[in-house]
């Protein structure tokens, strides 16, 4: 392998697209070397746009290169166990945008298939790798708020996916708070045991049709002792919306801002900023950080930050919450057993 890990994007919808652009721009020791996307064109488009010389529509032509090192996937999920499995079995390490899957028996078929081959899977949970979550945690580690005790979260988006997503996404608690659920695991160094899930239909009602929700809440408990809740929310009028607290025994940590520019504007009329106006926006840092982690581990071996069994662990969290919603009762997650399975 070269001094650069020599990648390909299999996908190339607006996240797709935002990372090859982040690999060419701004991430150390990547190389994007090709493209794939099956819409007639839109490889082709993006191989002109970025100077590559190689695209193609059909991703076995990707896997079938031996001059490149690594896929980073950001095809529909329904089509993620698949391309895994058959990335694995040509030898490239793998990137793949979360979830993992949406079936916790394909998550684990993927976990076995990984350990089978040795390559290197890391998932897109690119929270870890904001710099405020990461001084966050860097920290609660160091004892700074004392033992973490409660952590409470929220993602708030300025309006909902369309119909055609909300479909296929899983619903709010596995596409949404997924997320949030990683990164309390990470933050509180610890693992969630219990989950009791609510949800209404505020502001969307075309959801119903397909069992989901635009507004939801996780009360979750930890292994720890500890506890917290997770509210996600497609009905933000006022922007995108991330932040979390940590409480701690000696102190308390707040991670994010609604601000976009650290610029206050005063007039007559009262005073106002720009808030953050999407998730890439807020993100941009940590999408490039992450994809930075995953070049590093390739030249070095390492195990990533974030695997896929930290993303079955989360997605086992999503379906839990799911159906504690669906029940109106709290389910257990028994991570003794989970760890086993994986």
């Amino acid at each position: 392998m070269t001094n650069q890990v020599r990648c390909a994007v299999l996908g190339l919808g607006r996240l797709g697209y935002y990372h090859a652009r982040n690999i060419i721009n701004e991430v150390r020791g990547a190389k994007l070397v090709s493209v794939c996307d099956p819409m007639k064109g839109r490889a082709e488009q993006v191989a002109e746009e970025f100077g590559l010389e190689k695209w193609t529509d059909n991703p076995d032509v990707i896997l079938e290169d031996p001059n490149i090192d690594a896929v980073i996937i950001v095809t529909p999920t329904s089509t993620h166990a698949e391309m895994i499995k058959k990335a694995a079995e040509h030898g490239k390490q793998i990137f793949v945008e979360k979830p993992l899957t949406l079936s916790l028996e394909e998550s684990k078929e993927v976990i076995e298939k990984v350990k089978e081959t040795s390559v290197i899977c890391q998932v897109g949970f690119m929270r870890r790798f904001d710099p405020a979550y990461a001084d966050a945690k860097r920290r609660i580690d160091s004892g700074e708020i004392g033992k973490p005790i409660y952590f409470k979260g929220f993602t708030r988006d300025s309006g909902s996916p369309p119909p055609e997503f909300i479909k296929h996404s899983g619903g709010i608690f596995i596409d949404c708070s997924i997320h949030d659920y990683d990164i309390a695991r990470y933050v509180m160094g610890a693992e969630i045991t219990s989950v009791s899930g609510h949800g209404r239909i505020l502001n969307n009602p075309f959801m119903e049709e397909y069992g989901d929700v635009d507004q939801a809440l996780t009360y979750l408990e930890f292994d720890s002792g500890a506890a917290g809740d997770v509210e996600a929310s497609r009905t933000s009028p006022y922007g995108h919306d991330i932040r979390a607290e940590i409480i701690g025994t000696e102190g308390s940590i707040f991670v994010g801002t609604l601000r976009n520019q650290n610029v206050t504007i005063l007039t007559s009329a009262g005073s106002n900023y720009e808030i953050i106006p999407d998730f890439q926006t807020r993100f941009h840092e940590a999408y490039c950080l992450e994809l930075q982690h995953f070049a590093e581990c390739v030249q070095t071996g390492k195990r990533p930050l974030v695997t896929e069994v930290d993303a079955t662990i989360n997605l086992e969290i999503g379906i839990a919450a799911t159906d504690s919603y669906k029940t109106g009762k709290p389910v257990k997650i028994h991570m003794d057993k989970i760890h086993a399975d994986v």
